[in-house]
């Protein structure tokens, strides 16, 4: 069992660079939008922790009665126009998550709808997706990413699974996929992940359903739900068992291990994306709150320089 982020090594600028160029490689450039989950919709609420959330960890927004947060929901494809009911190329949705503490003073939780990761490092990660963009309709047989999913298992298994298209974005479950060490103010110290579950329950749509769907549904279903109601979903944390894995985000953990209730977000207001302080965000999967810190898991110093990296193309763009 993991029990520092102490060791993990900053990933390469070369890493971090290649991984755009390959997910620029599969996508397409779309300049000022990000290069997956390019297709989204922002919401603000906010956040009341449970009571159990104050013996999890000391982090701030575990104590406070309310929290401000920001909730963008998203498709997966790095396709702005990406249609909502594309079967390959929306799913896994994502939601990402900002706890606006206080004045430039925020931790994020990043998600999404399928519960582990397609590969454990970022170098697997950047094979991956150049293995992906190599392996078209026209490619040639086995193709790259036949190669690759011959000895990686995980990835194949991520790319098999069942990714059924919602209702809503506020009728699916998101995942966090890599492991925290969550503290509390005595010192104790346990780990576990995200995970947020709608309040009305998982919801989704048969394919014939999701055929006759627009193409922008989700977006306009939840502009449409928000101005009707508020929107609730649950935030748990899944706690890790002694010896589970800590350092590998595609090892998913039982579902026998216990979930603390963490609190309720609590939706009212669809955003607009394109106003300047939305335009200009970059979610950070690190949390660099005191109270909630990393594992070992590598995946996350890798995701934290790609989104920057990314959100500074984007911000330099000028538009999403």
């Amino acid at each position: 069992m993991a029990h520092s982020a102490e060791t993990i090594s900053a990933p390469s600028d070369t890493l971090i660079r290649e991984l755009l160029e390959a997910f620029d490689h599969l996508f397409g450039q779309h300049p000022g939008f990000r290069p997956v989950h390019a297709k989204g919709v922002m919401c603000s609420g906010a956040f009341t922790p449970a009571a159990a959330a104050i013996a999890l960890t000391r982090a701030p927004h575990a104590a406070r009665p309310s929290t401000p947060v920001i909730v963008r929901f998203s498709d997966f494809a790095g396709v702005p126009t990406v249609a909502d009911n594309d079967p390959g190329g929306a799913g896994p949705r994502g939601m990402a998550i900002r706890f606006q503490l206080a004045e430039h003073v925020h931790t994020d939780i990043v998600a999404h709808s399928e519960n582990g990761f397609p590969t454990r490092t970022g170098e697997e990660f950047l094979a991956f997706a150049r293995a992906l963009a190599a392996s078209g309709p026209n490619a040639a047989r086995p193709t790259a990413l036949d190669s690759f999913l011959a000895t990686h298992p995980k990835a194949r298994q991520f790319l098999e699974a069942p990714k059924p298209i919602p209702s809503s974005f506020a009728r699916e479950s998101y995942f966090g996929v890599s492991a925290l060490r969550f503290t509390n103010d005595a010192g104790a110290s346990r780990y576990g992940r995200f995970r947020v579950h709608p309040d009305g329950g998982n919801e989704y749509l048969s394919a014939a359903e999701a055929a006759k769907k627009s193409a922008n549904f989700l977006g306009d279903e939840i502009a449409l739900r928000l101005a009707a109601e508020p929107v609730k979903m649950r935030v748990l944390v899944q706690m890790a068992a002694a010896n589970d894995e800590l350092a590998d985000s595609t090892v998913v953990w039982p579902d026998d291990r216990p979930q603390i209730e963490f609190g309720t977000l609590t939706l009212t207001t669809r955003v607009n994306d394109a106003e300047p302080d939305m335009r200009k965000l970059i979610f950070d999967p690190i949390p660099r709150v005191d109270g909630i810190d990393p594992s070992d898991d590598p995946l996350f110093e890798v995701r934290a320089a790609l989104y920057l990296l990314s959100g500074r193309r984007r911000r330099a763009a000028g538009t999403h």
